[in-house]
């Protein structure tokens, strides 16, 4: 099952009717690789000519939020972003450039062998992590 289809199975059993501006929103987030901003995403849906308001897509992502089907992605600059959240818990990381704010998903392996490593050291068990790094792009460096 696709994630689309997932949060749209979860929005239905969760009493939301089909159509509108959440399907609208989590057809366009599937498409997507990486994070958008709630402006991106409505610009996203007005370039596809879907009648959608900015604060249709705001409630969506709150109530996409709510449900646990996307992830808020805090970059450092202020803008909250969203992305799916996959049900097994499959994710990304993601490097911004502070000049001119682009950002971009990656994944290390080490990365979370290291997390896992001092997290169990310290007697924890992580269910869940973020990790962002900030610097400049090779298109602004």
């Amino acid at each position: 099952m696709t994630w689309s289809e997932h949060a749209l199975t979860q929005l239905e059993q969760a009493g939301y009717r089909r159509g509108g501006a959440r399907e609208s929103v989590v057809e366009l987030l599937s498409r997507q690789n990486c994070c958008l901003s709630a402006q991106e995403i409505h610009d996203g849906l007005r370039k596809a000519r879907r009648r959608v308001g900015i604060a249709s897509v705001y409630r969506a992502l709150e109530t996409l939020a709510e449900l646990r089907l996307v992830k808020r992605v805090d970059a450092g600059d202020g803008i909250a972003r969203y992305e799916p959240a996959a049900a097994d818990g499959n994710h990304h990381h993601h490097l911004v450039c502070r000049d001119c704010g682009k950002v971009e998903a990656f994944n290390d392996p080490r990365l979370e062998r290291a997390i896992d490593r001092v997290a169990g050291g310290l007697g924890y068990s992580v269910e869940e992590h973020e990790v962002v790094l900030a610097g400049v792009c090779a298109d602004c460096g």
